[in-house]
C-alpha cells in the first residue's frame, strides 16, 4: 500500500485533486437529474400543445392519414400519432395500461409505447363525439444521463488541472513559513539567539512565528540570566577562597603567630562556613524541581515554628542592634506543611532582613490564620521600589542591581525561598512593609491540596 506524500505541498496538491473529483461528480450527481426534469417538462409542455392543435385540425379532417404534412411534421420530431374511436387505437403500439387511461378523453402522463418509455398526451377530438380521442407520444429524456458522462470526463481533467494546481500553489504559500519556522528553530537550537521569523498570515502561521519569536527572547533573556548569575556566584565563592588562601598562606609562612593566628582561624571558620552554606544553597536550588526532593508536610501549628525561629534568631538580632518583634495569635494557626522547609523558609528570609536592616531598626515575625494560613517577615530596611516587587525572587537580580549600593547576599536566597514555597504547595509575594522596609508573605495550605489565596 503506497504511503501518503511527505511534504506539505504534494499533500495540498492530493487534496486538491480529490476536492476536484468530489466537486465534479457531486455537481453531476445534483445538476443531471435537474437537467433531466427540466428537459421533459419543456417536452410535456410542447406535447401538450401540439396534441390540442392535433386534436382541434382532426376536427375539420376526421382521416388522420390524409393529412400527410401534419403525420410528417409529428414523425420529424420524434411524436408518434394514435387516434382511438370508442376505445380502438388506429394502428398498434399502445399497451393496454395507456389505452385504460385515455379512453375517457383527455390525459398526461407516462407509459411504455412500443417498449420506449414515453410521455402520452391525449385529447378529445370533439365534445359530440367523446369516444373519439387523439393521442401523442414522444420518448422520455433517457439519454440525458448517457451524454453528460459521455463529457464528464473533460470537466473532470479540468478539474484535475485545477486542483493541482491550486493545491500546489497553496501548499507553496502554507508550507514556504513552516520551512522558515524549521530553520529558525534549527538555529536557535544552534546556539543563535538573534533569531526571529517574519510574522505573515494566516492566523495560525502569525501564532507559530509569535511563539518562535517569544522563544527566541526568552532563551536571550534566561541565558543573559544565567550568565550574571553564575558570574554572581563565581564573585561570591571567590570573595571567600580568596580569604581562606591568604589567611592559609599566611599561616602556613609563619607571620600570624600568637593571638593573630587564632584570629585567623576563626576567620577561616566562617569563610568556610559561608561557601557552606553558598554550596548548600546552590544544591537546594538544583534540587528543587526534582522529582525526589525531600518533604514531608503534616499537620502543624505555625505559632510554635514562630516561636522556635524567634528563640534562635533573637539573640543574632539583639547583637547587631536590630529588635526582633513577634506577632501571633493566642490559639494555634494550622497548617499543612513541612516543618523543616518551613523553618528553613523562615531563616532565610530572617537573614535576608538581618543583613540589610540597619540598627534599631525592627523586624517582625508574624503568623495568623485566614483563608489560607499565613507566615510575615517585615522589616524597617532599605525595602524595594516597585521595579524590584517582579524580580524579587530571580536568582541574582537584586544583588546584580544594588550591587556597590547596599549590602546583600549572593543572590540565591530570596530564589530558594520561593521555590520551597512552591514545593509546598504555598504562595509568597513581596511588598512593602509599614515598618518602612519590605515585606514577604507566605499563604500555606491548612489541607491537603487546598486552593489558597491570601486573608
Amino acid at each position: 500500500m503506497r504511503s501518503m506524500p511527505k511534504t506539505l505541498t504534494a499533500r495540498a496538491a492530493l487534496v486538491g485533486c480529490a476536492v476536484a473529483v468530489v466537486s465534479v461528480l457531486v455537481t453531476a450527481l445534483v445538476a443531471i437529474p435537474l437537467a433531466a426534469r427540466t428537459v421533459e417538462a419543456r417536452t410535456r409542455e410542447s406535447l401538450a400543445a401540439e396534441a390540442t392543435v392535433v386534436a382541434a385540425a382532426l376536427r375539420a379532417s376526421p382521416r388522420p392519414a390524409g393529412d400527410q404534412k401534419l403525420l410528417d411534421a409529428l414523425r420529424n420530431r420524434d411524436i408518434s400519432l394514435f387516434v382511438l374511436r370508442r376505445g380502438v387505437p388506429d394502428q398498434p403500439g399502445l399497451p393496454p395500461a395507456v389505452l385504460a387511461q385515455v379512453t375517457d378523453g383527455s390525459f398526461s402522463g407516462r407509459g411504455v409505447v412500443a417498449g420506449v418509455p414515453s410521455l402520452v398526451e391525449a385529447r378529445p377530438i370533439n365534445n359530440n363525439n367523446a369516444n373519439a380521442v387523439v393521442v401523442l407520444t414522444h420518448p422520455r429524456a433517457t439519454g440525458i444521463w448517457r451524454d453528460v458522462g459521455q463529457n464528464l470526463w473533460l470537466a473532470l481533467l479540468a478539474g484535475l488541472a485545477a486542483g493541482v494546481l491550486a493545491g500546489v500553489l497553496l501548499g507553496s504559500r502554507l508550507a514556504r513559513p513552516i520551512r522558515n519556522a524549521a530553520v529558525a528553530a534549527m538555529r536557535l537550537g544552534g546556539g543563535e539567539r538573534g533569531v526571529r521569523v517574519p510574522v505573515e498570515p494566516p492566523h495560525e502561521v502569525e501564532s507559530l512565528a509569535h511563539a518562535l519569536n517569544g522563544l527566541a527572547e526568552a532563551l536571550s533573556t534566561s541565558e543573559g540570566r544565567q550568565r550574571d548569575f553564575l558570574l554572581s556566584v563565581s564573585h561570591e565563592l571567590r570573595t571567600p577562597l580568596t580569604t581562606i588562601r591568604g589567611y592559609a598562606e599566611a599561616l602556613s609562612d609563619g607571620v600570624i603567630e600568637g593571638d593573630g593566628a587564632a584570629r585567623a582561624g576563626r576567620t577561616v571558620l566562617a569563610e568556610a562556613e559561608r561557601l557552606d552554606r553558598l554550596v548548600t544553597d546552590l544544591l537546594a536550588l538544583a534540587r528543587l524541581d526534582a522529582v525526589d526532593f525531600p518533604l514531608t508536610p503534616l499537620p502543624v501549628d505555625l505559632t510554635a515554628i514562630v516561636a522556635e525561629a524567634a528563640n534562635t534568631w533573637r539573640p543574632r538580632c539583639a547583637a547587631a542592634g536590630v529588635s526582633l518583634v513577634v506577632e501571633t495569635p493566642p490559639f494555634p494557626v494550622p497548617a499543612f506543611t513541612d516543618p523543616g522547609r518551613t523553618r528553613q523558609i523562615l531563616d532565610g528570609l530572617l537573614e535576608n532582613a538581618l543583613r540589610v536592616v540597619p540598627a534599631g531598626a525592627p523586624i517582625v515575625l508574624a503568623t495568623r490564620p485566614g483563608t489560607a494560613s499565613v507566615l510575615e517577615v517585615r522589616d524597617g530596611g532599605p525595602g524595594f521600589t516597585d521595579d524590584d516587587l517582579p524580580l524579587v525572587f530571580e536568582r541574582g537580580a537584586l544583588r546584580q542591581r544594588y550591587e556597590g549600593v547596599r549590602k546583600g547576599g549572593s543572590g540565591l536566597g530570596l530564589a530558594l525561598v520561593h521555590g520551597l514555597v512552591r514545593r509546598l504547595g504555598g504562595h509568597i509575594e513581596a511588598g512593602h512593609a509599614p515598618e518602612g522596609g519590605a515585606r514577604f508573605t507566605i499563604a500555606l495550605p491548612r489541607q491537603p491540596y487546598e486552593a489558597l489565596t491570601f486573608a
